[in-house]
């Protein structure tokens, strides 16, 4: 089907955060390293984490990870389906990078025949431009619930057909299990067309597993292409995973982050946990509040609705307090919309229409209509002088008196505001703290004495090398090779 001889490799996972995403990482930048031609691809992806493509779309965030693995700019092609929950039974579709509208789950499943053929085309097109295509699955392919139409998984494998590997974790226990029992739910030409197996994270001594391994192969009669070690230290943007706080010195800047219900793009907060002088704390419901210098509002795919569980938690009182005692605020895209007065939704665009009154510690409004706001953008982060990288991902406008006092000068036109006592500021830019420079200066306004920020480039371009390291050490790449 593709317009050039082209290759497409599937990587499927036994279950949900079985590794998919880093395997698909690591074999993106190891066929790269050969001087392959290589993209990623996610037929369907659900995630609250997305970026901005050099065409101008919305994919998922690991997918565009990938695209950096493969040494490319994210396209839209590489991710024609993105589902972005904003309840329980509904989420936002977005087709080939753009909005189509929001859906709840028995319409969407109706709706994937229609969906199928935007991701025959994305990958045809995808096809067409390069010579290996390394595809990731969601979820598990035997969910036998949603075998029918599926476009994630072996429905997509069968459609274009391609080889498929599948991925188990062996660090949460019953790998053989996984494996198998995956493998036995799968349709005979599904089954077929799985060239093996490969195992994930596993730490400890390799010899203790082989029995293991020769009884999975005969079993089975598929090769295990390789047991992947596990990777201490790996930081890499995950699709909803919120990571862990990561080491810090002892007097580092406290950091905290309330966990909203549908918190977007928590991948803006990676620097931090790297950076050597901030202890980056991430507040759950119904936990106590630490001591902090910092307070951030992270994004939001429901604004109003995590404002209501905010106000619910008490977690208002405790900013309040937080900001009497001194501290700093900052609010980034949906967390910036909730610093204001009000924020309206007369279409309905997020949950029910209306309207919700603001923290209020910015004098402005926001309204949410219709259509995003999607580009990657550079400035420069005013209070300090420094400049800036980062990208939009917003529906919503907004307007007051707050932001004659910007945050940011992006080209020819401010964003964000900063309150009049210097407290309090907020944007609609992702990826604050990505570069060294603007992350050192909005700690500084945060208190931070030092410059000892940690380039997050670098560090993702080194960490996608371990990967492709890994895979050289560990991974029976010729054997793979022959069978592809």
């Amino acid at each position: 089907m593709a317009g050039r001889s082209s290759i497409t490799l599937m990587v499927q996972g036994c279950t949900s955060d079985a590794g998919k995403s880093t395997v698909v990482a690591a074999l993106c930048r190891w066929f790269a390293r050969r001087g392959y031609s290589v993209a990623p691809f996610k037929p369907q992806n659900m995630a609250l984490n997305s970026a901005v493509t050099v065409d101008g779309g919305e994919i998922g965030r690991s997918t565009a990870l990938q695209a950096l693995a493969c040494g490319i700019e994210p396209h839209s092609d590489m991710n024609p389906v993105l589902l972005k929950p904003q309840t329980d039974m509904g989420a936002q579709v977005i087709i080939r990078g753009q909005v189509l509208g929001n859906m709840q789950a028995l319409d969407y499943h109706a709706y994937k025949k229609t969906a199928r053929e935007a991701v025959l085309a994305a990958w045809q097109d995808l096809s067409a431009r390069y010579d290996v295509i390394i595809a990731e699955g969601a979820g598990s392919p035997a969910e036998i619930n949603l075998r029918d139409n599926d476009i994630a998984n072996m429905g997509f494998a069968e459609m274009v057909d391609c080889p498929v590997i599948l991925v188990a974790d062996i660090d949460r226990g019953g790998v053989f299990a996984h494996l198998t029992g995956t493998l036995d739910l799968l349709s005979k030409t599904e089954q077929q067309r799985t060239l093996g197996f490969i195992i994930n994270r596993f730490r400890g001594d390799l010899s203790l597993l082989q029995g293991g391994l020769d009884w999975l192969e005969d079993r089975t009669g598929k090769p295990v292409f390789g047991v992947l070690p596990y990777l201490h230290g790996l930081t890499l943007d995950a699709e909803d995973a919120v990571a862990e706080q990561g080491d810090h010195d002892r007097d580092a800047l406290k950091v905290v982050v309330p966990l909203l219900p549908r918190m977007s793009n928590h991948n803006d907060f990676d620097p931090l946990r790297l950076h050597p002088q901030v202890d980056l704390r991430f507040v759950k419901m119904g936990e106590s509040w630490p001591a902090a210098d910092l307070v951030i509002l992270p994004g939001s795919k429901a604004t109003r609705a995590d404002l209501a569980f905010l106000r619910e938690q008490g977690w208002d009182s405790q900013i309040e307090k937080h900001l009497r005692y001194g501290g700093k605020l900052l609010g980034i895209c949906g967390g910036f919309q909730m610093l204001g007065d009000r924020v309206d939704d007369p279409d309905g665009l997020e949950s029910n229409a209306g309207s919700s009154t603001g923290l209020g510690w910015l004098a402005m409004t926001t309204r949410l209509i219709a259509g995003k706001q999607l580009r990657n953008v550079q400035g420069v982060f005013l209070p300090a002088d420094t400049a800036i990288h980062g990208y939009e991902i917003h529906s919503g406008v907004s307007e007051g008196s707050a932001l004659l006092r910007p945050m940011l000068q992006l080209g020819e036109r401010n964003e964000g505001a900063i309150s009049d006592d210097g407290q309090v500021m907020g944007c609609y830019l992702h990826g604050l703290f990505d570069r060294a420079e603007a992350c050192n200066g909005i700690l500084q306004w945060a208190g931070l004495r030092g410059e000892r920020a940690v380039d997050y480039d670098d560090h993702r371009q080194k960490d996608l090398d371990r990967l492709a390291d890994l895979i050289e050490e560990h991974l029976d790449t010729e054997r793979l090779l022959s069978v592809l």
